[in-house]
Order: C-alpha cells, then structure tokens, then sequence
C-alpha cells in the first residue's frame, strides 16, 4: 500500500457524459461534427439553450428534410431532437439538430423524408436549428422553388 499510484481519475466533459448516458444522443449517431455542443438534458435551466433558442427564433429560413429523430423524455409533451439535412437559400447544406417540443399528433406525423422549414443562425452554423412553426407558407414556397433551381441548373 505504501508507495502505490494511485490511478487519476479522467474528468467527463458534459457532451463525454451525454454520450455514455444516451449512446443514440452521440455526435456519431446524431451525423454531426465534434464541433457540436450536444444536447441540453434540460434546456429550460441551461442558460446556454435558452439564448440559442432566444436566437434561433430570429433566425433565417432555410429548408430541413427529416433524416430520423430521437425521443428525449416523454413527459407532458414529448421533447424530440429531429436530425434534419438542411439546404439553405444561399446554397449551404448541413446537418442539423432540432431540440422540440411536440404534440402527440405531431409526434406521430413525422416521417423521414419530410420537409420541414427550419430557423438556423447563419453566423454561427453549430448544427442547431428551430421549427419555423410559423413561417409564411408563401416564403416558404419561394425558398422551396429557389433551392429546386439552383439545384436544377
């Protein structure tokens, strides 16, 4: 016992911890890069999420095809990170993560393949975005058209 080592401990980063506890949260299972901060467990008391949802709500319209989504908690409303592949008018693509509250009938309407019109922030580019739930639908037609031509030509 005398003059053992004793073995350091290797301090979990917060992302390290979510990865263990919830393997189907991961940067790899999510399609992000490590530059992603990770899932909030609870966005109502990181200060953090708050400020990015604060932010996200201002944000620019871009288009999200749903890839897949997990199921967070199920309390009340059910809180669903959606992973969306994300176009954007200026012609950008990326991954990105959706931290929602839905209902039931929402929850059950989700189907990959689906378009969605998101909210991101074009000057940060994290990986987050928002439903834009409240999005013209006539804005959203025209960034529709607007992706499909420059797809096109």
């Amino acid at each position: 016992m005398f003059g053992s080592k004793k073995k350091k401990k290797q301090k979990l980063s917060f992302s390290d911890l979510v990865e263990q506890l919830r393997p189907d949260l991961s940067r790899e299972s999510l399609g992000v890069g490590p530059d992603f901060p990770g899932v909030a467990p609870n966005p109502l008391l990181s200060g953090d999420a708050r400020t990015r949802n604060a932010e996200l709500r201002a944000g620019v319209l871009a288009l999200g095809v749903l890839v897949d989504w997990r199921e967070v908690s199920s309390d009340g409303s059910p809180r669903v990170v959606l992973m969306l592949d994300v176009e954007t008018a200026e012609g950008h693509s990326f991954r990105g993560i959706a931290d929602e509250d839905l209902t039931i009938t929402e929850l059950t309407r989700l189907a990959p393949g689906q378009t969605m019109p998101v909210l991101y922030r074009p000057a940060v580019l994290d990986h987050y975005v928002a439903l834009a739930r409240d999005a013209d639908p006539g804005r959203v037609q025209q960034l529709a058209d607007e992706i499909a031509r420059r797809k096109g030509a």
